[in-house]
């Protein structure tokens, strides 16, 4: 199946990720068409709209498909290039893709009325979003383990333990919380490096040289979470029960690596535990790299996807 994906910016890498997951996994080809650019994080692209210098690839691209892959809103009037991304689905099947974007979250009703509609499948990144659009699948964003970026380091031995966190907006992501906590634990030797703005390589080389790492308090996981996690680097997040249980479900049992934190006092003792445990840090981190390996291995990924595929075809 010819399957193009269309997006406006790339949210966390997700769409080049399913590009390259679907490659390695199936024999479908992905192409995957961005329109813009938000942020510093300089993510790999397939087909960025405004670098092409001659549209017929594009074009073709958009006529060949059999399949459509929309993340983060884009709808039938969206705009690629000179056209109507509409124009181009002529009875193909249309898949939506929401990642949380803000106006998802303000009124997942919303999308989710317009879509039945339309008669179209959805897919969410995490299971939080389910409560929103419960008709809705979730397939989680895969992880490329076995590129060098994401695979584990050497952990250093030196005076202090560093604990990472790398927001796209702190307002969503608890890190007052988190520099607060850090700064309360720096007599303890316990330093907090928080990554933003940064090309998304050289983010993955300061997380991989972090001793933990904290993603969120949100009661889901996210992108970054899982590149800790593939890196070996023990990771807190503050899962609730409803995302333990989708986890749980999709990992056939597999133990959760994630060292559960769902607020500042949970985050200080857990934060303090370790810092002084290197063995366990150590231990985590073995497991959660090994989680990755074996729980959200492509092949387990696009399965869940070619499912929702061959639904939507």
């Amino acid at each position: 199946m010819k399957i193009v994906m269309v997006t406006t910016n790339d949210p966390a890498g997700t769409a080049i990720g399913f590009r390259k997951a679907i490659h390695a996994a199936s024999e479908h080809r992905c192409r995957v068409v961005t329109t813009e650019h938000r942020y510093n994080f300089a993510y790999e692209e397939d087909l960025h709209v405004p670098a092409l210098s001659d549209l017929d690839e594009l074009e073709q691209v958009l006529k060949d498909a059999e399949l459509f892959h929309l993340h983060m809103g884009v709808d039938d009037d969206f705009r690629v290039g000179p056209w109507r991304l509409g124009d181009f689905f002529r009875g193909r099947p249309v898949i939506h893709h929401h990642h949380g974007e803000p106006p998802f979250r303000a009124d997942p009703g919303r999308f989710a009325s317009r879509e039945r509609a339309a008669g179209r499948l959805a897919l969410v990144s995490t299971p939080d979003l389910l409560h929103g659009y419960p008709d809705a699948h979730w397939v989680p964003n895969p992880v490329a383990f076995d590129e060098p970026e994401y695979r584990p380091v050497p952990r250093p031995r030196r005076g202090a333990v560093v604990v990472g966190h790398s927001p796209t907006r702190i307002e969503l992501k608890n890190t007052e919380t988190f520099e607060r906590v850090t700064a309360r634990l720096g007599a303890d030797g316990i330093v907090g490096r928080v990554i933003r703005n940064t090309p998304h390589r050289e983010c993955l080389r300061l997380k991989a040289d972090c001793d933990l790492f904290f993603d969120h308090m949100q009661g889901y996981y996210g992108v970054s979470s899982l590149e800790a996690l593939s890196q070996g680097v023990p990771t807190f997040a503050g899962l609730d029960h409803w995302n333990r249980r989708h986890l749980e479900a999709f990992c056939d049992g597999e133990p959760l690596p994630w060292v559960v934190t769902r607020n500042a006092a949970a985050l200080e003792r857990e934060l303090r535990a370790l810092a002084h445990d290197r063995d366990r840090r150590l231990a985590i981190g073995d497991a959660s790299r090994a989680f990755i390996e074996r729980a959200w291995h492509p092949r387990r990924i696009v399965a869940a996807l070619d499912r929702v595929y061959h639904e939507a075809a």
